[in-house]
């Protein structure tokens, strides 16, 4: 009943599709639909799959997946997923992933299965509840069997009675029901916000964090890069340097790589490009005609011993060399997210430590950190270095018995996601990566969710222990009144049901 409470809080399930064949509209069910098939949703209609849209454009209601009530415009080449609500136009739809691989099944699985990742106190419950109902048990036994044998005059009726109105009160139900009922609550409620937390055992541990490490790019800053300048050396004009170097770029799906196509705007040839290698951490070394070609960071000029002048920019850099000769460089722009700063602040002011990781120099990280007003923060970094240096971070935190979070893209990050007591992957709408590797997903890509998240694990905790001390408070005055004989059968059951009751009503708060 626990899973089927949350999953209707989701209310996201598309019922149907509109099926397009020859021109023909037929509703069916979204699991019979495949890839590449034609769908047709529309105004008012949940979208039933994921799917690339052909024609249309539309507001959607994304709020059922990421928690935010701003209606997100689409258009042709545009994608949408499963569960978003089609507000304003008709929109038709190629199918891009059948209904068990979309983003919206892979979310209800993943809030479905959040109980089999219990966190300690359930597992404490559990625990208790073993061994505690056994002893109730035989203490009630003893109770209705004990005292008639050494009190003269005793009746057996009486303490029979009494021996009934003990086990009826000391049944704990109240608390196997209320604690994994208050933690599905907590994996919903924070649902509902856009965080899918994977179990209440990462719901526990948020409350223990001291520090937060993010990545830089597209985590702090929005990841969308512009060409901001274009240096030219050896005799190249800024066009073919620009030119040259989006052509060496053409297989990479690097944010920097992207802007520079992007910057160029014009077709490019692939055939050009020969010998394509992407170094991690460094750059790209391809061939292009019979020029051997060099675009990256400032390491890969070192590492290939090109000479150069500069060396540390504030800002991101993709230097490039032609035949060990250095050519020029391309200055590269990245903003903050908007609400970074406040999110560095609000966890400071919690007492969380704020660090930062990034591959980009120490000058860009200089600024960004500076801006942000981080407590610390690491430059120069390979994928591996950042490994490392959560490492440190996590034996900091280990020696105070307190958790780190690592929040990251869910992709280029996997590792460093994998490795942290808590990792979080941030824009994960239809990132697979990111729904595997991460213990939370953050559907959005807003820094202050990672606040939010945190917010969430501390009200489930503390209406958790609310109903277990409540619980077990009222419980302990009712079976002493029980025992002396001052509480009846009726009594008995009103406390037990009432204790029941109002720990699932405290429950439930997590979920609005």
């Amino acid at each position: 009943r626990s899973r089927r409470s949350i999953k209707a809080l989701l209310e996201v399930r598309p019922d149907s599709a509109n099926l397009k064949v020859n021109g023909q509209i037929y509703p069916v069910s979204p699991e019979s639909v495949n890839i590449g098939d034609i769908i047709l949703v529309r105004p008012g209609e949940k979208v039933p799959l994921d799917g690339e849209i052909l024609t249309g454009k539309s507001l959607v209601d994304t709020s059922a997946l990421i928690g935010e009530s701003v209606p997100r415009s689409v258009r042709e080449g545009d994608t949408v997923l499963a569960g978003m609500i089609n507000q304003s136009g008709v929109l038709t739809l190629q199918v891009t992933k059948r209904f068990n691989e979309s983003s919206i099944a892979k979310i209800l699985e993943l809030v479905e299965n959040a109980s089999s990742k219990k966190a300690d106190t359930e597992k404490f419950m559990t625990r208790f509840a073993r061994y505690y109902t056994p002893v109730v048990v035989f203490l009630s036994l003893a109770v209705a069997i004990i005292p008639p044998l050494l009190i003269t005059g005793a009746s057996h009726a009486e303490w029979t009675y009494r021996a009934l109105v003990l086990l009826v009160i000391s049944c704990p139900c109240g608390l196997v029901i209320s604690i994994p009922l208050g933690y599905f609550g907590g994996v919903g409620g924070a649902a509902k916000r856009g965080i899918l937390v994977k179990g209440s055992t990462f719901l526990d541990a948020l409350t223990q964090v001291k520090t937060v490490v993010f990545d830089k790019t597209g985590t702090l800053t929005k990841g969308t890069f512009n060409v901001t300048d274009i240096i030219s050396d050896n005799g190249l004009t800024p066009t073919q340097l620009l030119e040259l170097a989006a052509t060496v770029e053409f297989h990479s799906n690097h944010p920097v790589a992207q802007s520079i196509r992007t910057a160029y705007g014009k077709p490019l040839d692939e055939a050009k490009v020969q010998d394509y290698e992407e170094i991690s951490g460094h750059g790209i070394r391809a061939k292009v005609g019979n020029q051997r070609v060099l675009v990256g960071n400032d390491r890969l000029l070192h590492q290939e011993n090109i000479p150069h002048q500069v060396c540390a920019l504030e800002a991101t850099v993709a230097h490039l060399a032609v035949d060990g000769q250095y050519t020029g460089r391309i200055i590269i722009a990245d903003e903050l997210k908007e609400d970074a700063a406040e999110t560095i602040y609000t966890l400071q002011a919690q007492g969380i430590q704020t660090a930062m990781l990034t591959g980009d120099s120490q000058p860009v990280a200089d600024r960004v950190a500076q801006k942000l007003g981080l407590n610390q923060y690491r430059a120069d970094l390979l994928p591996e270095d950042k490994v490392s240096a959560l490492e440190e971070f996590l034996h900091q935190a280990h020696r105070t018995k307190s958790k780190v979070v690592f929040v990251g893209d869910g992709i280029n990050d996997a590792p460093v996601i994998a490795r942290a007591d808590v990792g979080m992957a941030m824009g994960g709408l239809g990132s697979d990566a990111a729904i595997e590797t991460a213990d939370v997903v953050i559907m959005t890509d807003a820094p202050s969710k990672v606040v939010e998240a945190i917010q969430v694990a501390h009200k489930t905790r503390r209406i958790v222990w609310q109903n277990i001390i409540f619980a077990l408070a009222v419980k302990g005055f009712f079976i002493t009144l029980g025992a002396i004989g001052m509480a009846n059968l009726w009594v008995a059951v009103f406390a037990d049901v009432g204790v029941a009751l109002v720990a699932i009503v405290n429950a439930s708060k997590l979920s609005s």
